[in-house]
């Protein structure tokens, strides 16, 4: 009778260690169909394979749902997609999605209780509990602000949303503080648009949005085109440079998507809103 226990017992280990490599084998697989689809340029292909990746991607999550390395690519996987396919179609989706990419990224940062404790409190609270991250959690940290940013950034009618936006500027300030070379320079990138978007009455601020953006440009060297789009978008807008507006949409076009191939999507997406923009030309200037 104990040897046949045993065996169950033994049976039932085996089938949680295989479940176990399943979902890692999975994992692995993932991460490789996220990078092939940085690197893809065909933008219809792209849009139609992103959500049942990240649908692939929840379903394994329903097995493992802490796994951060999981979470993480959620939350960068629903805000490039509702950045790159969403949002200037839909914004109310865009919003939603935006909502679920900060949302996986709060996940993994709520593991610090007192991170936790300090989203529903003030602003020294919350800069004292993220100064008690390091190097490692950037990523998290950077996504999870892409996401709840640009949520912030399509709900400008609700106060409450507007009002988190101090945290939001905070966590980029980290990841400038301890990485500012990540993701391209992201956390310039950020910072430039938010400081570049708004008039000085409301907070915005031309010469840190240039100083950002040139930064961003150096670091990514000239590269990313995204940078470009929104430094037209936001800077020059707001400062009605009209010949830096359309200097800057003419080297997204001209400039190869073979440029940065992991980054070719990205980069196919830039040269898709430049075409957008140029086309609001008369109601910006």
């Amino acid at each position: 009778m104990k040897t046949r226990w045993l065996a169950i017992f033994a049976a039932f280990l085996m089938s949680g260690c295989i479940q176990q490599i399943a979902i890692n084998s999975l994992g692995v697989i993932m991460d490789n169909g996220f990078a092939v689809l940085n690197e893809e340029q065909d933008l219809e292909l792209a849009e139609k394979s992103i959500p049942s990746n990240l649908k692939l991607l929840e379903t394994i999550m329903k097995s493992d749902p802490d796994n951060a390395h999981y979470l993480l690519l959620a939350s960068q996987g629903y805000s490039s997609y509702a950045l790159g396919f969403v949002e200037d179609d839909n914004p109310d989706r865009a919003r939603l999605l935006y909502l679920r990419g900060r949302d996986y990224g709060l996940k993994i940062l709520a593991r610090r209780h007192r991170f936790a404790q300090a989203q529903s409190k003030g602003m020294e609270d919350f800069r004292s509990a993220l100064s008690e991250f390091s190097g490692e959690d950037v990523p998290a940290v950077f996504w999870t602000a892409v996401g709840w940013g640009s949520y912030i950034q399509w709900s400008l009618t609700d106060p409450a949303a507007i009002a988190d936006l101090p945290k939001v500027e905070a966590m980029m300030q980290f990841v400038l503080d301890r990485d500012s070379a990540y993701y391209y320079g992201g956390a310039h990138f950020f910072l430039g648009t938010l400081y570049g978007s708004r008039s000085k009455i409301l907070g915005g601020d031309p010469d840190r949005s240039l100083d950002h953006f040139q930064r961003c440009l150096k670091i990514n060297h000239e590269q990313f085109l995204m940078t470009y789009v929104y430094y037209a978008r936001s800077y020059a807008v707001q400062t009605q440079n009209q010949e830096l507006f359309e200097q800057c949409l003419a080297r997204v076009d001209s400039t190869s998507l073979n440029v940065l191939p992991e980054a070719r999507l990205s980069n196919a997406i830039a040269k898709k809103k430049a075409r957008l923009l140029r086309a609001k030309l008369e109601q910006f200037f």
